[in-house]
């Protein structure tokens, strides 16, 4: 068993991402616990343990997910000219069986971490809290081995979209953000749903890079479903939403300049929107993958320093 072929499949670029609204969510959750740290004694964003608790929970999902799309992309024959990074099923340097063993693995391990962040964050007088997030981190596990396992994969009729907005960004905000409150207020879900969106752009880059390949293999990507020219359209809407979402929070409670250093985030996603709409090449997008990727965790990172100072 090739260890570094498993590091692969884990697809490490991909990690980036999928913090980036536990990041978000965890500033703001325990910037609102700071107001009360006279009586909490709340540590701050990087020595709390609700904070990697649920960073390293959050990264026990994607793996699984980025294991579980290798395996069901590899066993319905979806990657086999597929562009970008090889996948290791498909190209024989994991088998299926060693695969799901490796996916059996990572969601044990990533309960566990899950189960002490619910009682690390709730402890035992919470329950309803505890079973709440407990049932969130099993609808979690199953969303991810669902995308494209099994017959009636979501990834398979176009629903991707949904699933990554959904759990990268409301629920990745949304939920870290209560970890810390215990409640949860409208102006939240506004952060949330820039995350969400331009998570769900990576995706669309994705999808528009594979279109051809997908269309072959009946894999019925939103991307498919609009085709390219509509899908470019809706890349622009994901972009300019989460710009828009990210302004409205800020100038909802405004004090200070600092707060719209996230701007410096969307500079590299606007020359994207150049990019993608001058592309003749669907595999030249792949490039552009690791810069939407990378910016949205620049835009979580900058977003929350500026709500700091």
């Amino acid at each position: 068993m090739d260890v570094k072929s498993f590091i692969n499949a884990a697809r490490l670029r991909t990690l980036p991402l999928s913090v980036s609204g536990i990041i978000v969510g965890s500033i703001l959750g325990n910037q609102v616990s700071e107001n009360t740290a006279a009586i909490n004694n709340q540590p701050s964003i990087l020595a709390s343990s609700i904070f990697w608790l649920a960073i390293f929970t959050t990264i026990g999902f994607q793996v699984l997910s980025n294991f579980a799309n290798d395996y069901g992309d590899g066993i319905k024959g979806s990657d086999k000219n597929r562009t970008g990074e090889a996948r290791m099923v498909s190209s024989g340097l994991i088998t299926p069986k060693q695969m799901k063993l490796a996916m059996i693995i990572t969601t044990i391990i990533t309960l566990i971490i899950a189960l002490l962040l619910i009682y690390v964050a709730f402890g035992s007088e919470n329950f309803g809290y505890s079973f709440l997030f407990f049932g969130l981190g099993i609808a979690s596990i199953a969303a991810a081995i669902k995308y494209t396992v099994g017959n009636s994969a979501y990834g398979y009729s176009g629903f991707g979209d949904v699933f990554v907005f959904v759990f990268f960004g409301l629920l990745s905000v949304v939920g870290s953000y209560f970890l810390y409150t215990k409640n949860i207020n409208f102006e939240i879900f506004l952060p949330a749903i820039s995350i969400g969106l331009l998570s769900t752009a990576v995706l669309n880059l994705n999808n528009l890079r594979d279109q051809t390949e997908d269309q072959k293999n009946n894999k019925n990507t939103l991307v498919v479903k609009l085709g390219n020219e509509k899908a470019k359209k809706y890349h622009y809407f994901l972009i300019f939403g989460a710009l828009v979402m990210a302004l409205i929070f800020v100038f909802l409670d405004f004090t200070s300049v600092y707060q719209l250093v996230f701007l410096v985030a969307f500079i590299p996603l606007i020359k994207n929107m150049k990019t993608v709409a001058q592309n003749k090449i669907p595999a030249e997008l792949d490039s552009e993958l690791k810069k939407v990727a990378l910016s949205t965790f620049l835009f979580a990172i900058l977003f929350g320093i500026g709500q700091i100072f």
